[in-house]
């Protein structure tokens, strides 16, 4: 399925010009319609999407090009733009992949080293006061903060709170998250359906579990996970744009553009 760029500055905000400059400049790769013009497929618009989003950020859009130029020469081989998450962070361009956060115009990788510091000095005094702790939510807190420390470590006071209220929804979600990242989909789906075991109303739960479940081929069931995300809250709008992508790739183009525009209008 195609989307003409008339079409495509419709749902993201960018002008006919903005999407040509990027097609011309070799980050996007559009079929030609039987007149010649531009059509853009699901891939392209994530690309766009990210474009219009910096823009919206204020970063200047012949900076946009050079972030994106240069980002497309420092991931490896095969690693798509669409695969890494791109942000404003004041002036500058984030770019994270996994745990790696650096900036593609200096290519320097980022931490920020005062957080870094405080979280591993109290961390041993907050893994002490842990060991004596019989409260879920003690160790759902550390959890929270040893993440920025030692994931592994997070994970252990996740399963922790879990192992003493199984029904902690929130320590599920987190755990389902970390698992998440480190490319266990199945295992992360399974602990956001017990969060929602406990609490059906979990609108971050339902997000997570569709993601989890598009990352492990089951498109229909990931569509109503988004559905439900988006029933408890219909201001996510990444629940909006995920949902577009499912749609788009069953060939519901109505359905796509619908959920493309609500994405536009939360975004704005």
């Amino acid at each position: 399925m195609s989307y003409s760029v008339r079409e495509v500055a419709a749902m993201l905000g960018l002008t006919p010009a903005q999407i040509r400059s990027f097609a011309n400049q070799g980050f996007l790769h559009p079929e030609r319609g039987a007149r010649g013009e531009l059509l853009f497929g699901f891939r392209d618009l994530i690309v766009l999407r990210t474009a219009g989003e910096l823009t919206a950020a204020r970063i200047p859009p012949k900076k946009v090009r050079r972030v994106l130029s240069l980002l497309r020469e420092q991931l490896p081989a095969g690693r798509s733009i669409t695969a890494v998450r791109i942000a404003a962070d004041g002036e500058r361009v984030v770019v994270s992949d996994g745990d790696a956060v650096w900036n593609p115009e200096s290519g320097q990788a980022l931490f920020d080293f005062a957080v870094s510091e405080i979280a591993e000095k109290t961390a041993p005094v907050l893994l002490q006061a842990a060991e004596t702790a019989d409260d879920a939510d003690d160790w759902y807190f550390l959890g929270c903060e040893l993440e920025m420390t030692s994931v592994e470590k997070a994970r252990e006071a996740y399963e922790k709170a879990i192992a003493i209220d199984p029904q902690h929804a929130d320590a599920h979600v987190n755990l389902g998250r970390l698992l998440h990242e480190a490319r266990a989909a199945a295992a992360a789906a399974k602990q956001y359906r017990a969060a929602l075991d406990a609490d059906p109303e979990h609108g971050v739960a339902w997000f997570n579990l569709g993601v989890a479940l598009e990352d492990l081929g089951r498109s229909q069931e990931a569509e109503e996970a988004y559905e439900k995300a988006i029933g408890l809250d219909e201001l996510n709008a990444d629940a909006h744009y995920n949902l577009a992508g499912i749609l788009e790739r069953r060939g519901d183009k109505p359905g796509a553009l619908r959920h493309l525009a609500a994405y536009r209008r939360l975004r704005e």
